[in-house]
């Protein structure tokens, strides 16, 4: 008799490249001029019912996601990380047991460092 094996599923939902102005930085003027942000986000979770049925309450609605980005990104910080740790704990916070992992960067596209730089970034991993 061979026995059934449930494969391991690992279901991504990812926004990638979000872009928003923000006022995040250490020097005064961040603050004032601020800067163009790009925030990727991968959300490991099971939507295997979602896949089945069609329904939005099996998994997590990438729009809502973007919403929590968004109202943590308006909020003025000095550092990124601490932007990042805001976003991690709002989404744990709403999603709970569904988020199974989180993989976020946040990256200042203009950093005011006076070198040629594409962007400098941060990166969060969590896994549940």
């Amino acid at each position: 008799m061979v026995s059934k094996m449930n494969p391991i599923r690992q279901n991504i939902i990812e926004i990638n490249n979000l872009k928003m102005q923000a006022f995040h930085g250490v020097l005064p003027q961040e603050h004032i001029v601020g800067n163009l942000f790009s925030i990727s986000i991968s959300l490991q979770t099971d939507f295997s019912m979602a896949m089945d049925n069609d329904s939005l309450d099996d998994t997590i609605s990438y729009a809502e996601v973007a919403e929590v980005i968004k109202e943590e990104m308006l909020i003025p910080s000095k550092l990124l990380e601490h932007v990042g740790g805001r976003i991690v704990k709002h989404i744990q916070d709403r999603w709970g047991s569904k988020i199974k992992g989180i993989d976020l960067r946040i990256a200042k596209l203009s950093p005011p460092i006076g070198l040629d730089i594409d962007n400098c970034a941060v990166r969060i991993i969590v896994n549940s």
